[in-house]
């Protein structure tokens, strides 16, 4: 499983020796940003995934969009989606959610050659993700295979923040009220076409910057009150 892990640096270097040389250790070879660095110093990538399904021993990988918030600002020139090829037809039900059809999906990268891509992308980064168990399974499982190790990142969930300052607020909530576009419309910002990896990737990005201005106006939010 992607570990998150709570001590210094996350366990990044004691990672790192059970790492081979390839890809995923030259991730781990770079430090993550201290716990006690400010949100607004800190690069932080807005991740997301879409998967033929929600098992990662089973269903693939389909789609990866990410997007950097720096400076407490998104960086739309720092955009990035890819496709990446699956060796199996596309369950209709899976099309239908996420519009990727097999003749795109042939039209992709093979996920050996994107995880490198995306790995090199996230180096030295907090990731951001909401509802992080798919992003979780599906990268660690990945890099299982690709490398023979799990993925490691210092990781922000939105999903997670959002519960909390309800939770802080006495705020009721059902869990329908903790989806993206739920979330989204709970803090005014515009609705987006869901389940295209990109576009969810910078609605994440948006609706952290919204939950963090909650927390504190002048930007003063620090990675440890943010951090899983």
């Amino acid at each position: 499983m992607w570990q998150h892990l709570p001590g210094k640096d996350f366990g990044r270097r004691r990672a790192l020796r059970r790492t081979a040389a390839g890809p995923l250790h030259d991730y781990l070879a770079v430090p993550f940003p201290a716990r006690a660095s400010l949100c607004r110093d800190a690069e932080i990538v807005s991740l997301d995934l879409e998967t033929t399904g929600l098992d990662p021993a089973s269903d693939r990988i389909l789609s990866i969009g990410t997007v950097t918030v720096r400076g407490m600002a998104v960086r739309l020139d720092s955009a990035w989606h890819q496709l990446v090829q699956v060796s199996r037809d596309i369950p209709e039900a899976s099309a239908v959610i996420h519009r990727i059809t097999d003749d795109q999906s042939a039209q992709g990268l093979p996920l050996k050659q994107v995880i490198p891509d995306l790995l090199n992308r996230l180096t030295g980064k907090v990731v951001l993700v909401h509802h992080a168990a798919i992003e979780q399974q599906f990268i660690d499982q990945a890099c299982r295979t690709l490398y023979g190790s799990g993925f490691l990142a210092p990781m922000i969930d939105t999903e997670v923040l959002a519960r909390r300052q309800f939770e802080r607020c006495n705020r009721p909530y059902r869990p329908g009220d903790l989806r993206l576009s739920s979330l989204r419309e709970h803090y005014q910002l515009p609705r987006y076409q869901a389940h295209n990896a990109l576009s969810d990737a910078l609605a994440t990005a948006e609706l952290f910057l919204a939950i963090t201005a909650g927390m504190a106006m002048d930007h003063s939010v620090r990675l440890k009150d943010v951090l899983c």
